[in-house]
């Protein structure tokens, strides 16, 4: 190891940085450190590169002592909570930290004394939390016995001026009544007398007045600046609480990493990365931590493969020339620069050639920014609590100027994935596609705390990109209780796209917990392959206090019905005390025998990758006595990656490139398209108040126009009798009354005896027969009726 190059020294004030060797324990000894002093505050990092994401600890130095020891060496304590042992490489350089570091320590003590006013009771240094909070106690019952004694000669002089002004008024009316000449002489001296007394006590009263008003003026300052110290220590201390929470995790991860070997630094790539951005093994804590049970372990475990297997695919390479399919290419050749969709262009023949381009509309890629209005969320959702959340009414704050069919369209914003797999020769290689298509369908979620408007019964939403990306889709809202919409995307490069969701969601108190219980299917013209999968469940943590996260948990399994391959896509639960990446994703792909063929790794907001299985065995028994299966593979290789947020997207509800354009207006939707909804549309314009009343009247409206057709399908079934029946019991008192008493009694009732007979507009209901599923399939209809504008068949629903 090199000897650590002192550090230039810098003006008093700036930021001072340089290597230490600090004091770590017995074992370990002195460990090489980077310094950085700013700022009133001494940091360390184990490398200049952690600056950016991990502090190793921070020590105030203005309530520290700094004690030299011996030539290089020296000590900073902060009276016992945190202690600094350090060492220079030379006398010179340890100089030069001392006096950095005192006149930091006396630049950080003058700002506190100026901030504490010195000069009053409180000591110009900082004084110990009991001390400092009873002379602060002190101080302000010192302060507030003074304004009270200036209120009260404020109270005094009030009492004079109104006695001394009363006998001057009495004196004046005197003096306007003498008739004798000889009292003129003595009456005016007494009005001299008491206009004298009125102007001295009118002198008091504004003197009085004068003190009172500098005194609370000076203490107004003072006040302020404490309190403005007091918002930078809070503002300090979450910053701090923050960087030992990665600080934490870190460790955890760290100790973790050197007594079990994580799958995801199996593979020598990830290996390196990971290693390259952590830097040594452990720190100096790690001996000292403590864990709780671990989680369930993966199932299986990934190593690179033989060398043997690459020289095997290069050899293969070589012989096929550029037949091979896209996926063997890119085994073979890693460190070569092959694209995969060349190779899977040159192996395609039927590949459409490049057409001439028609100019492209321009999409807005802003919308209004979010208005921040306070809203106490408890006082809706204490009396929710066990509820399902498409029964409780929400205001417009809680969402976002989107509606839940287009948040169905958003999973298109990875198209390519599906383009891609429609090109691949081998099904498993297309299934690797498919699976990178259903988690990147999650990547929108991961900052979308929003709750999505609940589309009407009827509501659809189109979203024709087949100018510039080839496809377009349908989405409706095909029923309203339970909610369901359905979704129907084709594009030209040969693949469909279709599902039916329907979301069953509770609110625990803590979290709100939401299942998607509908379907997804994908099918390949060329292959006929059908693939079908379902989703995982979301969960919005800290709905009540605290700041909202996202998380997704659960299994998936996508399924080919045609050749029998599986995938099993497994989304871990965040947990603190896990030793892997957060919001991880793992998968293995199998044929119809049950053969692993590739391996699937990567996180649901940001990006997947996939390599092939030269060899599997049954490895050594887990942490819980499961044994879990090696899997031998080649250099992994990314096959998703999630686009950047635009800029400004915190201030636009998180909103994609994507999510900005679909409630962009366009001329020729239907008239039950989102983009028409009046509320949503008032809500993206930061009218909430306005978009409230609004949403308020379209649900009042829904469920007038639900009961009378729940009536009329009443009618219908009824024979004549019955009908004469029901008419005499509508005549009745008793049955008026029910029907008057409120909406839930009428709905209660109308679900109870007669379901809603809503018929779809644009999709079927039917069984699939690959499947065994049933779902709404569109019909066709829509395309043609926007080409000729013919919309006679859509409700008035807004």
């Amino acid at each position: 190891m090199s000897e650590p190059k002192p550090p230039t020294p810098t003006p008093p004030g700036d930021m001072y940085k340089g290597w230490l060797f600090k004091w770590t324990n017995y074992i370990k000894g002195y460990q090489r450190r980077w310094f950085v002093l700013s700022n009133g505050l001494l940091s360390y990092y184990r490398t200049q590169a952690e600056m950016g994401h991990t502090c190793r600890g921070t020590i105030n130095l203005a309530t520290a002592n700094i004690a030299v020891e011996d030539s290089c060496n020296f000590v900073i304590s902060n009276g016992g909570a945190q202690t600094y042992h350090l060492k220079a490489s030379t006398e010179v350089e340890r100089q030069r930290w001392i006096t950095a570091l005192e006149l930091a320590k006396a630049k950080a003590v003058h700002m506190q004394a100026e901030s504490d006013d010195s000069g009053d009771d409180c000591p110009a240094v900082p004084p110990s939390s009991g001390q400092g909070g009873g002379c602060r106690n002190l101080e302000i019952q010192s302060t507030l016995r003074t304004l009270g004694s200036k209120v009260e000669d404020l109270n005094t002089c009030n009492d004079l001026i109104v006695k001394h002004g009363s006998a001057l008024q009495r004196s004046l009316s005197e003096l306007e009544g003498i008739r004798v000449v000889g009292d003129v002489g003595e009456k005016m001296r007494q009005v001299t007398e008491r206009a004298t007394l009125f102007r001295i006590t009118s002198n008091a009263m504004i003197n009085a007045c004068r003190d009172f008003l500098s005194l609370a003026q000076n203490h107004s300052k003072r006040w302020q600046k404490a309190l403005q110290v007091e918002r930078d220590q809070r503002i300090r201390l979450e910053e701090t609480l923050e960087q030992l929470a990665k600080q934490h995790n870190h460790l955890e991860r760290a100790f973790r990493g050197a007594t079990v070997l994580p799958s995801s630094f199996s593979n020598p790539a990830l290996a390196n990365k990971g290693a390259a951005v952590k830097g040594d093994a452990s720190d100096e804590d790690d001996d000292n931590e403590f864990f709780d049970a671990m989680e369930d372990p993966a199932g299986f475990i990934t190593v690179p493969a033989d060398p043997k297997y690459h020289s095997v695919a290069c050899l293969s390479i070589r012989r096929s020339g550029s037949n091979v399919s896209g996926l063997s290419s890119e085994i073979g050749m890693d460190d070569q620069s092959v694209n995969f969709d060349d190779q899977s262009m040159v192996s395609n023949p039927e590949s459409p050639q490049p057409l001439e381009l028609e100019p492209v509309r321009q999409r807005r890629t802003r919308i209004p920014d979010k208005p921040n209005y306070y809203l106490n969320l408890w006082s809706i959702m204490k009396n929710c609590i066990g509820k399902e959340l498409s029964k409780i009414p929400m205001p417009v704050n809680f969402n976002e100027p989107l509606s839940m069919l287009q948040r169905l369209s958003e999973d298109l914003e990875y198209y390519e994935l599906l383009d891609k797999a429609a090109k691949c020769q081998s099904s498993l290689e297309q299934m690797c596609y498919v699976a990178a298509f259903t988690v990147s369908s999650y990547s929108t979620t991961v900052h979308r705390t929003g709750k999505p408007f609940n589309p009407l019964l009827g509501e659809t939403f189109e979203l024709d990109r087949l100018k510039d990306c080839g496809y377009r889709s349908l989405c409706e809202q095909v029923s309203h209780h339970p909610p369901a919409a359905a979704h129907h995307a084709s594009s030209e490069k040969g693949w469909t796209l279709r599902q039916e969701i329907t979301l069953a969601s509770k609110f625990r108190g803590k979290y709100l917990s939401i299942m998607p219980l509908g379907s997804i299917q994908c099918l390949f013209d060329k292959s006929d392959n059908h693939y079908s999968w379902k989703k995982v469940t979301t969960t919005v943590h800290n709905i009540i206090v605290g700041k909202l996260w996202i998380d997704q948990s659960g299994e998936i399994d996508v399924v080919n019905h045609k050749t029998g391959d599986r995938c099993h896509l497994k989304f871990a639960p965040y947990s603190y005390f896990s030793r892997d990446v957060p919001r991880k994703v793992t998968g293995v792909v199998t044929d119809k025998e049950g053969k692993a063929h590739y391996v699937l790794s990567g996180t649901w907001d940001e990006k997947m990758e996939f390599s092939r299985i030269m060899q599997s065995s049954k490895g050594e028994n887990g942490t819980e006595g499961k044994q879990r299966t090696v899997y031998q593979t080649l250099k992994a290789k990314e096959i998703w990656r999630k686009n950047p947020l635009p800029e400004g997207a915190e201030n636009m509800y998180f909103f994609s490139s994507l999510a900005l354009t679909l409630n962009d207006p366009e001329e020729g939707v239907a008239p039950t398209d989102c983009r028409r909804r009046p509320d949503q549309r008032l809500m993206e314009d930061g009218r909430w108040d306005e978009a409230n009343a609004e949403k308020q009247r379209l649900e009042e409206k829904q469920r007038t126009v639900r009961r009378e057709r729940e009536r009329e399908a009443v009618k219908a079934a009824s024979s004549p009798e019955e009908a004469v029946t029901e008419d005499s019991i509508n005549d009745s008192p008793s049955k008026t009354d029910a029907v008057e008493t409120g909406t839930e009694a009428n709905e209660v009732y109308d679900e109870s005896t007669h379901p809603d007979s809503y018929q779809a507009m644009w999709f079927d209901k039917l069984d699939d027969p690959a499947s065994g599923e049933t779902l709404h399939v569109y019909k066709g209809g829509y395309w043609e009726a926007k080409e000729q504008g013919k919309w006679d068949v859509c409700p008035d629903i807004f």
